[in-house]
């Protein structure tokens, strides 16, 4: 059964910026610098000092409670919302009159008893087993009793629970027999979506630990090079790499060369306010403030169609290649006969890097049958629902555009769609060393400075965060949950 690929929510990785920190023998990565979308300060190095680079416009306040015209305007746009999602009041009673004779089944009544204590995460399985199983009535009928308990604007598990819930309506219209009412909130402007991917950056360390440990990796392994290349196959924001080129810039002896190329989609456009010369425009900025010299190549090419003869790999440059949150999205053998994950990795191993970061999200659902992929879901994303509730106030007037914008829209894929048309495919990290180690690579070991600068940045958030070193790899969770791993590769 598949859904229609609808664009229930659209998500750019957010690339935003990335925290750097000094330390004796190592390349600085982790002082405060923001990568703007407006401005980019001047740098200057002093005593071999990181380069900061400050941009007031973006910083954060958790603090811009709702009053007044907001709070009216909030309510409004959640009544959108959650009737868009979940129907409205008169939608739910014909479900329940069509739906009565689900109670001949043998576990109604402990349905029932669910329903009666609350236990949404129960209902959801409870609902999603109806689904795989195929049983319309019943699943229609467990839906409209999730409506009361689920809320966008409720405590984490109501707020996961009206997305999840939005999964599955979306899978169950796919077969025709329940109508999917398509949100019909507002778009977000191009400005309005970057505000509320840096509130999430900001939130949450994922991609700030994800961004640091690559950098760290490939600052480890270029220490000595004169020449450098990075590929970085999802550019996005291209923010990433401001406090690595301020870092090589401050390098004792003076700045090697550097160039990059940076790949992206058409989606990313839309948030970053233009083409990957945006980027470029914004890197060689920052590269001439800093007197490093650097060169950019972006390549606008969707990850399924990127071929060898889109590189130039010019002799004598150190090769690193930049894999963070990605890979995931390319289709493997059990979607595509060409496999292009399997496929991308042999490429990048025909192009002899001298090191490969990968970054990607510590999740089971690429091949997992629906219920588990399901279950997955819901104990994955529940970690994130509960981490970002501690740092955003439940009255921040963006808190539901962050989480309906930046979300959503990978939980309703991973839920509502299949084949070729989901496109979030995570994968746990044991699954891609196997797809690393077939492809010819081995492990390259993270630095203990690089960990080092991981715990300093995490101090700074809550301390239910857990960073653990398992085999060469770094995973940050959240209690007991893993969320992030990160890690890198070398040719055999």
């Amino acid at each position: 059964m598949e859904a229609s690929n609808q664009s229930y929510y659209w998500r750019p990785t957010p690339n935003l910026n990335l925290y750097s920190n000094s330390g004796e023998g190592g390349v600085d990565l982790s002082q405060g610098s923001q990568f703007s979308n407006n401005s980019i300060s001047t740098c200057s190095v002093t005593n071999g000092s990181p380069i900061s680079v400050q941009d007031s416009q973006h910083s954060l306040d958790y603090n811009p409670h709702v009053t007044g015209a907001d709070l009216e305007d909030l309510q409004f746009r959640v009544r959108e919302l959650e009737t868009a999602m979940l129907g409205s009041d008169e939608d739910c009673q014909e479900l329940l009159d069509v739906s009565s004779t689900s109670c001949w089944r043998p576990d109604c009544r402990t349905m029932k008893e669910m329903i009666g204590r609350g236990d949404l995460k129960q209902v959801l399985v409870a609902s999603a087993k109806a689904v795989e199983e195929r049983d319309t009535i019943t699943a229609e009928w467990l839906i409209s009793m999730l409506r009361p308990l689920v809320s966008v604007c409720g405590e984490p598990e109501q707020r996961l629970g009206a997305y999840m819930m939005e999964g599955l309506v979306a899978r169950l219209s796919a077969s025709g027999t329940f109508i999917y009412k398509s949100l019909r909130c507002k778009e977000p402007t191009g400005p309005e979506l970057f505000s509320y991917m840096h509130l999430l950056y900001e939130a949450c360390p994922y991609f700030k630990f994800g961004y640091l440990s690559a950098n760290g990796a490939i600052a480890e392994a270029m220490k000595n090079e004169e020449r450098i290349h990075i590929i970085d196959f999802q550019i996005a924001q291209g923010g990433q790499w401001a406090t690595l080129i301020q870092a090589l810039a401050a390098q004792p002896g003076g700045p090697p060369r550097l160039r990059i190329t940076g790949i992206d989609d058409s989606r990313n456009a839309y948030a970053r306010g233009g083409g990957l010369e945006v980027v470029g425009e914004r890197l060689t900025k920052l590269a001439e403030a800093c007197k490093l010299p650097f060169e950019f190549k972006g390549l606008a090419v969707a990850g399924s169609a990127i071929e060898a003869r889109h590189f130039t790999i010019n002799p004598g440059e150190a090769l690193a290649v930049n894999c963070a949150f990605v890979l995931h999205h390319l289709p493997d053998e059990s979607v595509d006969p060409q496999n292009h994950r399997d496929r991308m990795l042999r490429l990048i191993k025909g192009l002899a890097p001298k090191v490969v970061t990968l970054v990607e999200q510590e999740a089971n659902v690429n091949t997992a049958p629906f219920l588990h992929r399901f279950e997955e879901a819901l104990s994955y994303y529940s970690a994130m629902f509960e981490s970002i509730d501690v740092t955003v106030p439940r009255d921040h007037k963006d808190r539901i555009n962050v989480e309906q914008h930046c979300l959503a829209g990978e939980i309703v894929n991973i839920i509502a769609c299949e084949g070729a048309e989901r496109e979030e495919r995570h994968e746990l990290l044991g699954k891609w060393r196997s797809r690393f180690g077939m492809a010819g690579f081995t492990p390259y070991p993270l630095s203990s400075y690089v960990n080092a600068t991981i715990k300093t940045l995490l101090d700074k958030y809550c301390d239910k965060y857990r960073l653990e070193e398992r085999d060469g790899a770094l995973f940050l969770g959240w209690m007991n949950r893993d969320l992030v791993s990160s890690c890198a590769w070398k040719c055999n």
